[in-house]
């Protein structure tokens, strides 16, 4: 699975920002959760370049 990673736990979440596979604790959840709504347009946008095939961007992780 890749996804987010935490020490020995993975989770994957769809743009909605909800876990479908894994889980993380859950303060590192409600980070991610917020990071995927500040950046859904730019998660977006690699989805479709992904699925076109070309390059996708490097997008900031949180600070």
């Amino acid at each position: 699975m890749k996804g987010v990673v935490y020490g020995d736990q993975q989770a994957c979440y769809n743009f909605d920002g909800e876990a479908f596979k894994g889980e993380l604790p859950k303060k590192q959840d409600k980070l991610v959760q917020a990071w995927i709504e500040i950046h859904k347009d730019d998660l977006l946008a690699n989805w479709k370049l992904a699925s076109e095939g070309e390059q996708i961007f490097k997008i900031e992780p949180l600070k």
